[in-house]
């Protein structure tokens, strides 16, 4: 009986001995699982260069020009084109920019010059010649969703890669304590060195004196910009 009692304990701590390493190296397992799919998902997408049809144009009466714009969806799907983003000026709420995804270029251009686009947008009555330019964004970063204010500003700079440093040298923390959200850099595909770059505005009378600081003219002076450099204010709606 003894023998027998004595096999039966060495059995039982044998059988939660092993249990005790399985349940283990399964927490080991589960962990390691955890931490590496933590890894992942902190790890933020690479960006990706994309295009698009940025359209500028004053209209009669927005609420109608919304209606047929909205309507004439599938003749913009046709030729590779999805909205973007939507905004009317700040200034003159008639004042519209649309943002338009490009997936086929060559199509993008022709239905951009198309009779049947400047009839559309006659009929939807626009209002004088559009402005219709083509980008490659090469930075992009979303903004804070309460910030709907915009303020695009274009220029042409004698060499890109020097605009930039000097651009990443002013760093994200000076624009932004002065109202200004880092949001977009784009260039323009007929011209590469004509840039422009959008923010979203935190605090638009900070952002306003910052555009008329000597000091960011002499920061745009140093990085090569060699055009006068234009304003665009608006406000974000779709």
């Amino acid at each position: 009986m003894k023998i027998t009692f004595t096999m039966i304990a060495i059995l039982a701590m044998l059988t939660f001995t092993s249990c005790k390493k399985e349940s283990d190296k399964d927490a080991t397992n589960e962990a390691t699982v955890s931490d590496t799919l933590a890894t992942v998902a902190d790890e933020p997408p690479v960006f990706e260069p994309f295009k698009v049809m940025a359209v500028t144009h004053v209209v009669k009466d927005f609420d109608k020009w919304k209606k047929g714009f909205d309507e004439d969806e599938m003749n913009r799907s046709a030729n590779g084109l999805t909205l973007r983003a939507l905004a009317r000026g700040i200034d003159n709420p008639n004042n519209v920019f649309i943002f338009l995804n490009v997936s086929d270029l060559q199509k993008a251009k022709d239905f951009g010059a198309s009779p049947k686009l400047k009839d559309v947008m006659q009929k939807l009555g626009v209002m004088g010649k559009p402005e219709i330019i083509y980008v490659d964004v090469v930075r992009f970063e979303e903004s804070p969703t309460e910030y709907k204010d915009r303020i695009r500003i274009s220029h042409k700079v004698k060499d890109f890669d020097t605009w930039l440093k000097a651009y990443d040298a002013e760093g994200t923390e000076t624009r932004s304590s002065n109202g200004l959200i880092d949001r977009a850099i784009a260039r323009n595909i007929e011209d590469p060195n004509i840039i422009y770059v959008t923010f979203a505005v935190s605090d638009m009378a900070k952002a306003k004196a910052r555009l008329k600081d000597p000091a960011l003219k002499k920061i745009m002076s140093d990085a090569g910009v060699i055009s006068e450099p234009v304003f665009e204010f608006y406000k974000s709606v779709e």
